[in-house]
């Protein structure tokens, strides 16, 4: 039997060798499988979802890689409009969205369409359209690999912020098991992003119906290029490669009077539009950033791989686009995906 690669497990189908790799269904599997695992690797191992937001090393992983495949959703009612959701970390993040809209359920309909899992939206604070997943988040339970058992986070010890979390900056320390979400049956929150709200033909600050705006949202979505299609000539991709990096009140002044996007992030700090930025330096869509990596045919901010392209030469082609940007205006930009497996000190 051949042995499993991270490229198989990754939609970027970028990486090496997998050493053992654990499909995980089951929940009632987890304390076993942990613990076992926990005997033999001394980091803990490398966890997956849908494997959407990550760079697999060229050279793989020599250890462990859980692939979490539980599912399920339970329902707790805790008044006449508010239930408690708590989902399995393998529940593909779009169906969650898709079932809440069905049961008209506010509060993650602006995440139609993100690919992933729901245990992998707290990692990243899922968000799109002026949401996140931090909005309705109540909390999460984890298997704390340090201490050999199951712990439960409050929303707030999450430390979620602008796509980040404590999860994200201590990678391997928890996995996620369980994510529980307040939603509410109401019309979805107030529209405040302006592309959604013309597409939905409402002014800001409209609130239309949770299926109207889950709709909308994936309409938007494809218009744009954001929906990950395994078939089509971007299938190879991980999403929006930068993040919309943090500015200086100085700086918001004079790129956003060049026509650079600026906007508050939910701590409140200024952040300037990647994809202007990367356009403002000849960046295109279809644009060849190197071999086997060029942008999306539909939009710059996605990068993809084609052919023969390598982990390596996909992360070397993000810091060239970075240097650029940082060169020409003097902002960073920073990588959104996460890189997995061996990386040497070059790569």
């Amino acid at each position: 039997m051949p042995q499993a690669t991270l490229a198989s497990l990754t939609t970027l189908r970028l990486g090496g060798p997998a050493g053992t790799v654990l499909h995980l269904s089951d929940p009632a599997d987890w304390h076993d499988a942990a613990r076992a695992i926990g005997a033999r690797e001394q980091d803990g191992p490398v966890v997956l979802g849908h494997g959407s937001n990550v760079i697999a090393a060229d050279a793989g992983h020599p250890g462990t890689v859980v692939v979490m495949n539980t599912h399920g959703i339970t329902v707790e009612k805790l008044d006449d409009t508010r239930v408690a959701v708590t989902v399995q970390a393998g529940h593909p993040l779009a169906d969650l969205v898709q079932w809440a809209a069905a049961e008209r359920l506010a509060g993650i309909e602006c995440l139609a369409g993100i690919p992933g899992t729901v245990g992998a939206a707290p990692v990243q604070n899922a968000g799109a359209y002026g949401r996140q997943i931090a909005d309705a988040l109540h909390g999460v339970t984890v298997w704390d690999w340090g201490m050999g058992c199951v712990r439960t986070f409050p929303a707030q010890a999450c430390r979620l912020r602008y796509r980040n979390s404590r999860f994200k900056q201590t990678p391997g320390r928890w996995t996620i098991l369980t994510t529980t979400l307040h939603l509410t049956r109401a019309p979805a929150a107030g529209i405040t992003y302006r592309p959604l709200a013309d597409e939905l033909g409402v002014p800001i600050g409209a609130r239309p119906t949770v299926p109207e705006v889950t709709a909308a949202v994936l309409a938007n979505r494809r218009h744009r290029g954001l929906l990950l299609d395994p078939s089509g000539p971007d299938a190879r991709q991980a999403g929006s490669v930068f993040l919309n990096p943090r500015i200086t009140t100085t700086q918001a002044t004079l790129w956003s009077d060049l026509g650079c996007p600026v906007h508050r992030d939910s701590n409140g700090e200024l952040r300037a539009g990647a994809s202007w930025l990367l356009e403002h330096v000849g960046c295109r869509p279809g644009q060849v950033v190197a071999e086997g990596v060029r942008c999306s045919q539909r939009r710059t901010l996605t990068v993809t791989a084609h052919g023969d392209a390598t982990a390596a030469g996909f992360h070397q082609a993000l810091t060239h686009l970075a240097a650029q940007v940082a060169t020409t205006t003097g902002i960073t930009l920073q990588p959104e995906p996460t890189r997995i497996g061996l990386w040497t000190a070059k790569s």
